[in-house]
């Protein structure tokens, strides 16, 4: 029997703590983000997509033929210049909390059932190590893919808002398989400082203007629901 390779749990756990502003704050990056063609000079440090120049940082490297993913530090051609110094913070952070994918020069995610949505999630895993606001990843050659995350003041923020609240936090809870939706709940409202109490079958937390947010969880720990009151428009 083959077993399909999975993410480890300490990827996991750091993850889906991240997984719901991690969503919402991504939306928002692909908004603001115009459509066009793009070039990028590393050198510089410098993305420009239809007009738009950002400030970005090198994650790593996608190898499509392979299905193998190079962080920014091992690559020769620009490891150890500047370029790459949100990749050098994410090794950082894997060897400081034990994530083997965020340690290990080469990630072979080929063996994954799907290794381009593996890539995403590895990328998507980063960026909320980071806290960045968003990542980008473009087709740089043939088998290659290029992820980079913006370190940009120009790029928004999403902050919390209690209409949209229900629907980042179950989209957030249902990103990564074998996630905690408790968890996910806890690190969005850790993320944004947010006050919360936590009780064994719910989590309330306080909004910015007054509202106030009660998640409800079912006897499996799944969302059951998100109550809001007085939400302000």
């Amino acid at each position: 029997m083959t077993v399909t390779p999975t993410f480890s749990d300490p990827f996991r756990r750091l993850a889906e703590r991240h997984a719901a502003w991690g969503a919402q704050q991504l939306e928002a990056f692909t908004e603001f983000m115009p459509a066009g063609p793009w070039t990028a000079d590393l050198d510089q440090r410098l993305y420009r997509q239809a007009g738009l120049e950002l400030r970005i940082s090198v994650l790593g490297s996608f190898d499509t033929t392979e299905g193998s993913w190079l962080w920014g530090w091992a690559n020769p051609g620009f490891g150890g210049t500047p370029v790459v110094g949100a990749a050098d913070e994410i090794r950082r952070l894997g060897e400081a909390h034990g994530i083997p994918e965020f340690r290990e020069d080469l990630v072979d995610l080929s063996g994954f059932e799907d290794p381009r949505f593996a890539v995403e999630t590895l990328a998507f895993g980063a960026m909320g190590a980071l806290g960045a606001a968003g990542y980008l990843g473009v087709q740089a050659s043939a088998e290659g893919r290029l992820y980079m995350v913006p370190d940009d003041p120009q790029v928004p923020r999403a902050v919390p808002d209690g209409i949209t609240l229900p629907r980042v936090l179950l989209t957030g809870a249902g990103l990564l398989a074998g996630s905690s939706p408790r968890a996910v709940v806890a690190g969005y409202f850790d993320h944004h400082g947010l006050s919360q109490r936590q009780e064994a079958d719910r989590i309330s937390a306080d909004l910015p203007g007054g509202s106030t947010a009660e998640v409800l969880f079912d006897d499996a720990g799944r969302i059951a629901s998100v109550e809001m009151r007085n939400v302000s428009r």
